[in-house]
């Protein structure tokens, strides 16, 4: 199961020929289905391992060891569920996901998942995650409820829309056996702070309070997108393409615009301040109606 990887020749690689090179590098790793020791991949790409550290970041923006962690994961989340519908151990989907050890798994494995393996094998058995909803006058027009949903480290979910339990279901639905338990007052503050982000006082703009601390569920991908994201100011916008130069991976637009669309923690990651080259608005999950209306809210001085 190979990442997607497109990987744009710089006018400074060509001579070299590094780009044929970091895909070498990435299509080993995919084949390996994770990541492999620096020493080798220098050898096959003709690189010391300090320059192939270099070149790879400058192709993905990310390191080689990320990469193949990224790989990994994406062989153990489906190993998990498979084995949860087999009768399969938690270690047998360690090892077939190219663990090799089980200190490795459970201290690299739960970083990825966001839970021990073995809650997300159980569908999140064990883990306990707070919720709460309320009013929200998103962009100061359309009024809807948003709900927020917290672990011990930070925002797990956001969804917007006009039924408490039709988005409590859409969450349930994910991690169908975590501990989903309603406590309003201790999230007074968490969700007051939701509301005014969809009220247009985003991240970044004058009096806002500091970002909500996220507990960021996914792969190296879609994390490096939901980061560039939180880097862009209320008030302004990038395009699709923008965001994929900017992780240096102008080729991967569609990627970039996907990762858009799963973004769990809508308003905390500003997934509506990307919008087409061409000024249209693009996709957002929550309507089109309500990704305007933020925009407006936010660009008002």
């Amino acid at each position: 199961m190979a990442l997607e990887t497109t990987v744009p020749p710089a006018a400074d690689q060509d001579d070299d020929g590094a780009h044929e090179r970091v895909l070498a590098a990435c299509r080993a790793m995919d084949d390996a289905g994770g990541p492999l020791p620096l020493e080798d991949l220098a050898s096959l790409t003709g690189w010391s391992t300090r320059q192939l550290g270099r070149r790879f970041g400058e192709a993905l923006g990310t390191t080689p060891r990320a990469y193949g962690e990224a790989l990994r994961t994406q062989r153990l989340r489906p190993a998990l569920r498979e084995g949860r519908g087999s009768g399969g151990t938690v270690l047998d989907a360690a090892f077939s996901a190219g663990y090799g050890s089980v200190r490795a798994f459970y201290e690299q494995g739960a970083a990825r998942l966001g839970m021990t393996p073995s809650q997300y094998a159980a569908g999140g058995t064990g883990e306990r995650l707070l919720w709460s909803a309320g009013p929200a006058e998103v962009g100061g027009v359309e009024r809807r409820r948003v709900l927020v949903v917290v672990s011990l480290t930070g925002v797990v979910a956001v969804r917007i829309g006009d039924d408490d339990a039709a988005l409590l279901a859409e969450v349930a639905a994910e991690l169908p056996l975590a501990e989903l338990d309603h406590e309003p007052e201790v999230l007074t503050d968490v969700v007051a702070a939701v509301a005014a982000l969809a009220r247009g006082a985003g991240s970044g703009a004058a009096g806002a309070s500091a970002p909500l601390p996220l507990d960021v569920r996914g792969t190296a991908f879609q994390a490096a997108v939901w980061a560039a994201l939180r880097r862009i100011p209320a008030g302004e916008t990038r395009s699709y393409a923008q965001v994929a130069a900017e992780l240096g991976r102008p080729t991967a637009v569609r990627a970039v615009a996907r990762a858009c669309a799963t973004n769990p923690a809508a308003l905390v990651t500003p997934c509506h301040r990307v919008v087409r080259s061409d000024g249209g608005l693009g996709g957002f999950r929550w309507g089109l109606e309500v990704k305007q209306a933020l925009l407006v809210a936010e660009q008002r001085p």
